[in-house]
Formats: C-alpha cells, sequence, structure tokens
C-alpha cells in the first residue's frame, strides 16, 4: 500500500498564504517529486507528514539497507535556503547527520532523531524561554549552539552558499533610513536611531565569520538516540558568533520585558554563549525592531505591543 503524499493542514495553509502561486505550484508538485525522490534515493515513506511545521513536507521513511530517516522537502525561502549547508558543515555534531540533498528541489534526507522530544515545548506565542524554570534548558541550548559555531570547511559545489548576517543588516538599515509611513508611525523616534546606530556597528563583523543560526529557539533542540540533544532545522547564516545571540535573548525578554529582565537575559546568555554581553545585546535590540517591521507588514496589532516592549526594554538595558 502506498501511503498518500499529503501535508498536514496547517503547513498547507501557511504555504498558500505566506507563498501564494508559488505555494500552489509546489503543492501540486509535492507527490511527484516525493515519487521521484525515493526513486533515486531507495526511500519507502513510511508513515505520514510531520506535524509541526510551517512550510515543508517532512515524513519519515525507510532506506534500502532497512535503515530509517527523515525526507524533508522545503519551500525554499531566504531563511532556509542553505540548511544543507549548515547540516553538511555541521556533519552530525550537534545537528542531525544529512545523509543526501538534491540541489534542484532543495530536499534533504536525514537522520531521524527519536524519541524527538523538544527542549522546550512552545505551546504558543510568546515563547517561554525567558522564564526562570527553564533557565537551566537555555544553558543547554547555549551548549549545543556553542558547539556548533565552527567555519565553513569543504561545501560542494552544488550546495547554496550561507547567506550572510551583514546582508541582513543591511536589510535592516535599508528599512529605516526610508521606512514606510506605517512603520514610521509605530516606531518612536529613540528606538529607529538606536536601531541605525546598532546596524552601522553590527555591519563591521568581530572575530571570525562562523556558521551560525538565525532561529535559534528550544523548540528546535530535540531529544535523540545517537547524542542526548540534537538540532534540527537550523537556519544557517554566516557570521559572527554573537548573532547566535540575537533571536535567543529577544525571545526571552518577551515572558517580561522589563529593563531589569532584559539586563539579566543578556548577561546569562552572552556568558553561556561565550560572546561579548555589548553585542548580544545589539543583535537581541535589532531582532525585535524586525519583529516590529513583520508587525506592521502583516498588520498585526496583536503581537506589535509585545515587540515594541521587548525594543524598549533592550534598548535602555545596559549591556552586561
Amino acid at each position: 500500500m502506498t501511503l498518500p503524499i499529503e501535508v498536514p493542514p496547517e503547513v498547507e495553509e501557511t504555504v498558500l498564504e505566506v507563498f501564494g502561486a508559488v505555494g500552489q505550484r509546489w503543492l501540486e508538485d509535492l507527490p511527484g517529486l516525493v515519487e521521484k525522490l525515493c526513486g533515486a534515493w531507495g526511500l519507502t515513506v513510511i508513515g505520514p507528514a510531520f506535524e509541526g511545521g510551517t512550510h515543508a513536507f517532512v515524513a519519515p521513511v525507510r532506506r534500502g539497507d532497512g535503515s530509517v530517516a527523515v525526507l524533508k522537502v522545503p519551500v525554499v525561502d531566504e531563511e532556509n535556503v542553505a540548511e544543507a549547508t549548515g547540516l553538511f558543515c555541521y556533519g552530525g555534531e550537534g545537528a542531525v547527520t544529512l545523509y543526501r540533498f538534491d540541489a534542484d528541489s532543495g530536499a534533504m534526507l536525514m537522520e531521524w532523531a527519536r524519541p524527538g522530544q523538544p527542549l522546550l515545548e512552545q505551546p504558543g506565542f510568546p515563547s517561554l524561554e525567558g522564564r526562570p524554570e527553564n533557565a537551566s534548558r537555555v544553558r543547554l541550548a547555549c551548549t549545543v549552539l556553542r558547539r556548533l559555531r565552527r567555519e565553513p570547511s569543504g561545501v560542494p559545489g552544488d550546495y547554496p552558499p550561507l547567506p550572510t548576517a551583514t546582508d541582513v543588516v543591511a536589510q535592516w538599515a535599508q528599512r529605516l533610513r526610508q521606512p514606510e509611513p506605517e512603520l514610521a508611525e509605530v516606531l518612536p523616534a529613540d528606538l529607529r536611531e538606536q536601531a541605525s546606530a546598532w546596524c552601522a556597528r553590527l555591519a563591521v563583523p568581530v572575530g571570525p565569520l562562523l556558521v551560525v543560526n538565525r532561529d535559534t529557539h528550544l523548540g528546535n533542540i530535540v531529544a535523540a538516540e545517537r547524542e542526548p540533544w540534537l538540532l534540527i532545522d537550523p537556519k544557517p547564516y554566516l557570521g559572527e558568533a554573537a548573532f547566535d545571540a540575537g533571536f535567543l535573548i529577544m525571545i526571552q525578554v518577551q515572558s517580561a520585558p522589563t529593563p531589569e529582565h532584559a539586563r539579566a537575559v543578556v548577561a546569562a546568555t552572552a556568558r553561556d554563549l561565550g560572546i561579548p554581553a555589548d553585542r548580544a545585546r545589539g543583535w537581541a535590540f535589532l531582532r525585535a525592531i524586525e519583529e516590529i517591521i513583520w508587525s506592521v507588514e502583516d498588520e498585526d496589532e496583536e503581537t506589535l505591543p509585545l515587540h515594541l516592549a521587548v525594543a524598549h526594554a533592550l534598548a535602555v538595558a545596559p549591556a552586561g
């Protein structure tokens, strides 16, 4: 019996909403693409697609030698374009092992991390990383992230290049120089000025350029058999080590967006990641500004106040 190739409803909804016609074509082409990959790589789909994702088909498969793995077929975007490149660089050290990569589709065959329980379950927004009872989990995540940082080496020519943190900064700087009227209306002048200053400062990396991560939340670090904890679903970039701190600090501050909490989170996370506290705060502040930009674009009035509060807390919190 051949299992139907279907994405979970929440994935289909996101793909259509975010990617429009491109997403519709991806959904239509997916069954044929999975059949093609299974034939080329000697795979059999052995279960329904995993839930909990946003814009990828991820399903368990059996390989020709009888072992099991995971087939992932993403809708490729600017954040996940180099996922395979990051996994190649990690070589299975602290992250799931990449077995095969299809450059044409972005599809990957990778290790199945079982039992797969996340380091921290995320029931919804805002994130829970900043609560006191989760401090030990954040420290563990920092250990994993430090282990993953490395200079890229030996990447095959058909793998996508890593996007750079400096390009992200340049995009932020452009948006701040010429903000859309809707953004200018909600982003206070003091936050905009501080954000522009941080863009100028972080445009010049400190230290070697390493494989770092844009999406550093604890839901993507899961329990496994080969190692206690492995990273899945990386969003790898090329940048300074402190880039890792941006998202992780920002989501911790969400639980209590006050200067006092922000100051404590910056100090603890920078210490555990082994990075300068001032640059960690700068990256976190700019990630909060980015969330504000996205909320304005999406007309998301529900989350905007929290992102503004986080930005204010990080703006006034002394570094370390």
